[in-house]
C-alpha cells in the first residue's frame, strides 16, 4: 500500500523530532504516576482493611458464611405471616405520612434558605460581595455536620419527635442545595440584571425578576431531587427517636423473632414511597428541564 503521507518509496518514517520525544515521555509519565497512585490505593485499602479487622469483635472472613443468615429468618417469618403484610400495611401508613411530611417541611425551609445563601454566596450577584466567604463558609459549615448528629444534638434539647429531624434536615439541607443553587446562579445571564439596576430596581427586584426566572427550573429540579433524599433521611433519623416510620421499624426490630412480618411490611412500605416519589420527581425534574 502506497504511504500518500511520506510519498510512493516505503522509506522510514522521519523521526518525530523533540516534539515526539517530549509526547512520548509526557505518555511515559502518566502511567508511571498512575501506577504508583493504584499501589498506594491499594496498600491504603489493605491497610485499612486490616486495622478495621483488629478492632472488630468477630472476624470478617469468619462470619461472611453467615451474612445471609439474619434477613433469610427474617423473610421465612414474614412470608409465614404473609396475610398480615396489607393490614400492616395500613397501621403504618400514619408513621409514613409522618414521615413524608418531615421531609417536605425540611425541604422547603431549607430550599428557601438555600436560595438566600446562593444569592448572597454568587459572584456577580451578591447584595453584600465583602461578606460572600462567609456566606460559602457557613454553607460548608453547615455540609459538613451530618443529619443525625444535629438531630441528636437537638433532641437532647428539645426532646424527641419530628421538631429535632425538621431542623436537622433543613440544616443540612440548606447548605447542600445553597451550593448547587449557587452553581447554577453563577451561570446566569447578567444583561437582566444590568437593565433592571438602570432602572433603579432594588437588589431583590433584580434578583427576582432578572435572575430567579432564568435559575427556576435548575433550582426546583435539584430542590426535588434533595427531597427523595430527606425522605430517607427523615426515615434513619426515626431511629434516634425523631418519629416517623424509621422510628416504628426500630422497635419492630428491637422485639426480634415474632414481630419480622412488621419489619418487612415497613420496609416494602417504605421502598414503595421512595420509589413512587423518585418516578414522580423524575417525571417533573424532565419536565421543568426540557420544558
Amino acid at each position: 500500500m502506497v504511504d500518500i503521507a511520506f510519498g510512493p518509496k516505503r522509506d522510514p518514517h522521519p523521526d518525530p523530532g523533540p516534539a515526539g520525544a517530549a509526547y512520548l515521555d509526557l505518555v511515559r509519565r502518566r502511567r508511571m504516576y498512575g501506577g504508583i497512585l493504584v499501589v498506594l490505593f491499594v496498600a491504603l485499602m489493605a491497610s485499612g482493611f486490616r486495622l478495621t479487622e483488629s478492632r472488630n469483635a468477630g472476624g470478617f472472613w469468619q462470619g461472611l458464611p453467615q451474612v445471609f443468615d439474619f434477613p433469610a429468618e427474617v423473610l421465612a417469618e414474614a412470608w409465614d405471616k404473609r396475610a398480615n403484610l396489607p393490614e400492616l400495611f395500613l397501621d403504618h401508613l400514619p408513621a409514613l405520612i409522618e414521615t413524608l411530611n418531615i421531609a417536605a417541611v425540611s425541604t422547603l425551609l431549607g430550599g428557601l434558605a438555600g436560595m438566600m445563601l446562593a444569592l448572597l454566596s454568587t459572584r456577580g450577584l451578591a447584595r453584600w460581595p465583602r461578606l460572600t466567604p462567609l456566606f460559602r463558609r457557613a454553607m460548608d459549615a453547615s455540609r459538613a455536620i451530618p443529619e443525625i448528629v444535629i438531630a441528636l444534638v437537638l433532641i437532647y434539647i428539645l426532646g424527641g419527635g419530628p421538631v429535632p429531624a425538621v431542623a436537622a434536615i433543613a440544616l443540612h439541607t440548606a447548605g447542600a442545595l445553597g451550593k448547587l443553587f449557587s452553581e447554577v446562579a453563577e451561570n446566569a445571564d447578567l444583561k437582566p440584571v444590568e437593565g433592571l439596576a438602570s432602572t433603579g430596581a432594588t437588589w431583590g427586584q433584580q434578583m427576582y425578576l432578572g435572575v430567579i426566572p432564568q435559575v427556576a427550573p435548575n433550582w426546583m429540579s435539584y430542590a426535588l431531587m434533595r427531597f427523595e433524599i430527606n425522605v430517607r433521611a427523615s426515615a434513619i433519623l426515626g431511629f434516634v427517636g425523631s418519629g416517623g416510620i424509621g422510628y416504628d421499624l426500630k422497635i419492630a426490630m428491637q422485639w426480634g423473632m415474632g414481630r419480622y412480618d412488621e419489619v418487612v411490611a415497613i420496609f416494602l412500605l417504605l421502598f414503595l414511597a421512595i420509589v413512587a416519589i423518585d418516578r414522580l420527581s423524575d417525571h417533573a425534574r424532565h419536565r421543568l428541564v426540557k420544558g
